[in-house]
């Protein structure tokens, strides 16, 4: 007579794989969320990049002076300048244009403030 075993995982197999399975969750959840929240924060960025960049073009059409806050508006800026004005940003908050001569902000911080603190959102 053949001696008829079954092939099965013992008990300690399966935990060892339960364990390294863990042990690599442990290490890509946390870099997964890093890269979330640098997405997000690039985001932020370059809409503010894209407005100041709109708004000095508009500050040269206009003829525009430094502290002149009437004539590059979000509502001249947006149809010759921007395509559309960023309202659908993964982080909630206000983009604020601001006069000529000053950065725009998202929820009060400008560019430079948004790049020096990356977790500011």
């Amino acid at each position: 007579m053949k001696n008829c075993r079954k092939s099965a995982f013992t008990l300690i197999e399966v935990m060892i794989v339960i364990l390294i399975i863990g042990i690599l969750m442990s290490i890509a959840v946390p870099n997964f969320l890093h890269a979330r929240q640098n997405s997000r924060q690039n985001v932020v960025l370059a809409n503010l990049r894209q407005i100041e960049w709109a708004k000095d073009r508009c500050s040269l059409d206009q003829a525009a002076a430094v502290g002149d806050s009437t004539k590059c508006t979000s509502a001249t800026l947006v149809p010759s300048y921007i395509k559309v004005w960023p309202n659908n940003s993964p982080v909630s908050g206000t983009y604020v244009e601001g006069p000529v001569g000053t950065a725009p902000t998202f929820n009060g911080k400008d560019y430079a403030s948004w790049q020096s603190d990356p977790n500011g959102l």
